[in-house]
């Protein structure tokens, strides 16, 4: 039953059959038969198909739901009891919004510390792909904003607040100064996340607020390759604070306060709503309250 509920989760998630059959290792007649099978148990038809899928239906979309809880507590029920006789193994996925990436390394350092036998998977995604895979059990944590958009039924550690400066070069627009509005940040040429990104969404409401419309010359879904362009001298860029200082600073370059207004965005943990969580996860969570303790309030 619960690889027939992977089936459904997994053709849900990749809507095609080739893909799902795919991600979850079997054949697609395999899989076919499997969610054919599920659906005579259950008596009800889960998927509007012909030779595609088209969607699922009402009762495929219920069961959906259940079946990632049963999924999930399926793992978290293996995982606890393999903890009491290994300690904690197994493999935990984070996904990360690009901003958090450097902050990363704060959480999975101790955690491998305390448990050695654990492996870890980092994936660099956006905030809306991150909340989108924890949904559909693809990762066990996401690290992303707290705010500003919805975030839906997940459980919530703050870890961080995001202040916002200009990198810039010495010699650049603006590069001689203490401190910069987001006024004047908007009248020069910037390189910035593309818009999938929250970042860059929350960066494009502040220019407008401070009455500029956002137009970057260059745009990436990669913070290394607006630092790299911002390293050459002929270029600048709007990165958080912290992120800044962590991919580090030479004499050239120049991280200046953005202020008027001093905008300030919550980043922290997320995982799923769920209870009891699996050891890993609830492994990560306490550490994560650690960091939490240890930076403080900002």
């Amino acid at each position: 039953m619960l690889d027939k509920l992977n089936f459904l989760i997994a053709v849900a998630r990749e809507e095609n059959f080739s893909r799902a059959a795919e991600a979850c290792n079997v054949t697609q007649p395999t899989l076919s038969a499997g969610i054919r099978q599920l659906e005579e148990t259950l008596g009800v038809l889960l998927i509007n198909r012909t030779s595609r899928y088209h969607g699922l239906t009402p009762e495929g979309e219920r069961v959906l739901e259940w079946a990632k809880r049963l999924v999930a507590d399926a793992r978290a029920m293996r995982q606890d009891i393999q903890s009491l006789r290994q300690g904690l193994v197994g493999h935990l996925k984070i996904g990360a919004i690009p901003t958090a990436l450097a902050m990363v390394s704060s959480l999975t350092t101790p955690y491998r510390a305390k448990h050695p036998g654990v492996r870890f998977t980092i994936l660099s995604r956006t905030s809306t792909e991150v909340l989108e895979m924890l949904d559909n059990l693809e990762i066990d944590a996401g690290l992303t904003y707290l705010d500003n958009e919805p975030l839906g039924r997940v459980r919530t550690i703050p870890l961080y607040a995001e202040h916002y400066c200009l990198l810039t070069s010495e010699s650049g627009a603006l590069g001689d100064r203490t401190s910069v509005t987001w006024a004047e940040v908007g009248r020069i040429p910037l390189c910035l996340l593309t818009p999938d990104m929250q970042n860059r969404r929350i960066i494009d409401g502040l220019l407008r607020a401070a009455g500029n419309e956002p137009s970057p010359t260059l745009e990436s879904n990669s913070i290394i390759v607006l630092f790299s362009h911002v390293r050459t001298g002929e270029w600048a860029t709007i990165m958080p604070e912290k992120l800044a200082n962590t991919l580090g600073l030479t004499e050239r370059l120049r991280s200046i306060p953005i202020v008027e207004p001093d905008a300030v965005h919550r980043v922290g943990l997320v995982v799923p709503q769920r209870d009891p969580m699996t050891p890993i996860t609830a492994a990560l969570v306490n550490e994560a309250k650690r960091l939490m303790a240890k930076l403080g309030p900002d």
